[in-house]
């Protein structure tokens, strides 16, 4: 099986791309930064492709079967620019069309849910919840996972220095789950979606904690020196939101995080794809300095 990946430099897109290579699968990397990629994956073959062009796509998807995308908006964008969940998807359907591509995969959200609960209506969760609906449309089957957080953010976004920056305190209790277990989820779902079925997963990790839980466990078994954890009150950044695009990001996926009522709902997704098996402490574990 031949499978493109768009969006595997980052954090979630680095070890899902390893899982898909240890697979076996034939993996091909679309990036703009040919150079930085080929650096992350001197064995992968690694092709030069933007999302605001379809002739560039076209060309980077020639005998692919299916295409991966890990797309996100970054937190300096605002709602009228270009977004590659939005534009960058249209672009990138029209070339999967054109090349043949057999299968569309994607990695959505489940927070996104919070949209329209207590009032909140943000422009990033429309964006979000119109990407699911284009690869519906699209004609093209698809695989569409829905993940809860990522215990990859608190070693990742949330972690400045020697500080694990959280925003707030919340009782909610979201089943975090480790990206290299998506990842190994992920290639067991390829291996067996049958041609022209759609798939829709729900991901989530072994267990339900609270945010403070998942930062004091990974806190003491992280071995590459002493953390600590930092809470700020959310007005803090309310305050900046008119002046900071950034931060007007920041206090909206806060209040999203702290309010979804996460409810369990991976039960099918372990029969097929496998329960998660990396707990709070072997991520710390394993996690790099």
């Amino acid at each position: 099986m031949h499978i493109a990946v768009i969006g595997a430099t980052g954090m979630l897109g680095q070890p899902v791309a390893q899982e898909l290579i240890k697979a076996g699968f034939a993996v091909r990397i679309i990036a703009r930064d040919v150079p930085k990629t080929l650096s992350l994956f001197p064995d992968t073959e690694v092709v030069s492709g933007d999302l605001r062009s379809v002739a560039g796509l076209k060309d980077s998807l020639r005998g692919i079967d299916v295409v991966y995308l890990n797309l996100s908006i970054k937190q300096n964008e605002k709602r009228t620019d270009f977004h590659a969940e939005a534009g960058g998807l249209i672009n990138l359907i029209e070339a999967a069309k054109f090349a043949g591509v057999r299968r569309i995969s994607y990695l959505s959200s489940i927070i996104m849910r919070y949209q329209g609960m207590n009032g909140f209506n943000w422009w990033v969760f429309d964006v979000k919840q119109e990407a699911v609906r284009l690869i519906k449309a699209s004609g093209v089957p698809y695989s569409i996972f829905y993940p809860s957080c990522f215990m990859d953010s608190i070693n990742g976004t949330q972690r400045v220095g020697r500080f694990i920056l959280l925003v707030g305190r919340s009782a909610v209790k979201p089943w975090y789950v480790a990206a290299n277990d998506y990842g190994k989820q992920m290639v067991r779902a390829f291996l067996i979606a049958q041609d022209g079925q759609n798939q829709e997963y729900v991901i989530q990790g072994p267990e339900a904690v609270t945010q403070h839980e998942v930062a004091e466990r990974f806190v003491a078994s992280y071995r590459h020196g002493k953390l600590q954890i930092l809470t700020t009150p959310p007005f803090l950044m309310q305050l900046g939101r008119p002046f900071s695009a950034q931060a007007d990001y920041g206090w909206h996926i806060t209040e999203a995080l702290n309010n979804y009522p996460e409810t369990f709902e991976a039960a099918q997704t372990w029969v097929d794809l496998g329960k998660p098996k990396t707990t709070i402490e072997l991520f710390a574990k394993n996690s790099q300095a």
